[in-house]
C-alpha cells in the first residue's frame, strides 16, 4: 500500500441526462461532491486496505456548471496523513461536453479542461491492529 502524501487517484466518467436537474441540462452541485466520495473510498482502499469514511469537507467551492453530456475527469491528492485520518484535495474537471449546435451526438474535447469543483476533507479509517 502507498501512503505519501502527493498520491493522487483519478476516476473519469460520462454525465448521463438522466441527471439534469436543471435548465440546460445542469446537473445539482452535488454530484461533483459524489465523485469526492468515491474517489475518497478508492484512496482509503490504496492506503490503508479499508474503504474508511468521510468525516467532512473542510472547503468546497463550485467554479463552473457540470452539464449532462459532459465526461469529466475527478483527483483526490493525499495532502496530510494523521494516525487515523487523512486529508485529501480534490478537483473535478470537464473533459468532453456535448456539442447540441452541431448535432444530437457532437461532442468535443476542452483543451483546456474547465474545473467545475474544488474541494478539501477530510476521512477516517479504523484502528490498525
Amino acid at each position: 500500500m502507498t501512503r505519501e502524501v502527493g498520491f493522487t487517484v483519478t476516476h473519469r466518467h460520462y454525465v448521463p441526462h438522466s441527471h439534469a436537474h436543471y435548465g440546460g441540462n445542469l446537473v445539482d452541485g452535488a454530484y461533483g461532491l459524489g465523485m469526492f466520495g468515491d474517489l475518497a473510498t478508492e484512496m482509503c482502499i490504496q492506503t490503508d486496505g479499508d474503504e474508511g469514511l468521510f468525516a467532512g469537507y473542510s472547503n468546497v467551492e463550485f467554479l463552473a456548471p457540470i452539464r449532462a453530456g459532459d465526461v469529466i475527469e475527478g483527483t483526490a491528492t493525499l495532502t496530510r496523513i494523521g494516525t487515523r485520518s487523512r486529508g485529501m484535495d480534490f478537483e473535478v474537471r470537464v473533459v468532453c461536453r456535448s456539442a447540441p449546435e452541431r448535432g444530437d451526438s457532437a461532442a468535443d474535447v476542452l483543451d483546456p479542461p474547465i474545473v467545475a469543483t474544488r474541494a478539501s476533507g477530510t476521512v477516517v479509517i479504523p484502528a490498525q491492529d
